[in-house]
């Protein structure tokens, strides 16, 4: 009866978004959210979009930056970005000065980094454009290995996926999900249609391993990608994010597009077929409300997912907020999995 109560008012919600009423997202917090934290890297004040790892009995996190002197293109969402590391104590507090990654050519533009541990080695898989476009369709995705002695990170080799099965070069790659098979790196290139490649190492090329079709009902936008995928049970557990336009009173009632984040599972065996997602966003209290920030691109309202720790009874999210700032959000294991719903 509670999942039903909750799924009629997001129903409701939804014939607000399209224009009839301006609603306030958070009248719908998810009951699973127990605690949010924000992570403040004092050096980088307006660093986003964390992806976090354990490792090797330490967490790890990755952040995004923009320097103040980096050239905006609002045209299309781009700036000379850095991807920043900096290790965290139990408590999700730094530990030590954060590392601006050199990632040892000109005019790197790295973002939205996501961490994953792949057969006992570290990767930071993000998009990038070497090309002098700032553009669409230069951008593609990078795989680095990170090479970390006590606190001193380096990396290792790095791997450009440039041609798959299906690629538009008119495309700006990004939010592939990435997620360890057996020892072999993975990445679902799409969630909707869940195709997952392989990357071939040294090749610049990834290989379709399956491709399934999913009867997802998600009335928020399109599924992309969000975290890493992690073996919890017998399935991976993922969160994604997707947006659309519509007016709020955290808008304060301009139609401007709002980011929503989700969880779904999917099979551990080949083809990969998602077996259950969210119905409704996992939304807390301070998701849409909170310090607001002059925009680098547009106006938007984000909540952007790229990380996830899970214990046996909490899973613990990154998410970036608003372009500006880092967050954490814990999460009731079970409450989470029972607001799932099976997929057809």
């Amino acid at each position: 009866m509670k999942f039903f109560i909750s799924t009629l008012l997001f129903s409701s919600l939804f014939l607000s978004f399209n224009g009839f009423a301006e609603v306030n997202l958070e009248d719908q917090a998810s009951s699973f959210v127990l605690k949010t934290k924000q992570i403040q890297i004092p050096e980088y004040p307006d660093a986003f979009n964390p992806s976090i790892i354990q490792w090797e009995n330490k967490i790890l996190l990755s952040f995004r930056t923009i320097p103040k002197d980096s050239k905006i293109n609002p045209s299309c969402s781009s700036a000379q970005s850095l991807i920043g590391l900096i290790f965290l104590d139990a408590d999700f507090n730094p530990l030590n000065t954060p590392q601006i990654i050199d990632f040892c050519w000109e005019n790197a533009k790295p973002e939205d980094a996501r961490l994953i541990k792949v057969a006992n080695k570290l990767y930071l898989i993000y998009s990038d454009n070497r090309d002098e476009m700032m553009c669409t369709s230069g951008f593609r995705m990078y795989i680095t290995e990170i090479l970390i002695d006590n606190e001193i990170i380096a990396i290792g080799n790095t791997d450009a996926v440039l041609h798959f099965e299906g690629e538009n070069k008119n495309r700006r790659e990004k939010n592939w999900v990435p997620f360890d098979y057996d020892g072999y790196l993975l990445m679902a290139y799409s969630l909707q249609e869940h195709k997952v490649l392989y990357p071939i190492p040294r090749s610049n090329e990834a290989a379709t391993i399956s491709c399934t079709h999913s009867n997802v009902s998600w009335n928020f936008g399109e599924l992309r990608g969000g975290t890493p995928a992690l073996l919890d049970g017998d399935e991976y557990l993922a969160f994604f994010h997707s947006s659309m336009d519509m007016s709020t009173v955290h808008s304060e009632g301009q139609k401007i597009p709002h980011y929503f984040m989700g969880a779904y599972t999917f099979n551990k065996e080949p083809p990969f077929e998602i077996t259950k997602v969210s119905n409704n966003p996992i939304i807390s209290l301070g998701f849409y409300e909170g310090k607001q920030y002059a925009p680098y691109w547009h106006p938007v309202k984000v909540v952007f997912p790229c990380g996830f720790i899970a214990t046996k009874r909490f899973v613990y999210v990154s998410y970036g907020r608003q372009d500006h700032e880092i967050w954490l959000v814990k999460l009731d294991k079970q409450g989470l999995k029972e607001s799932l719903i099976p997929v057809q």
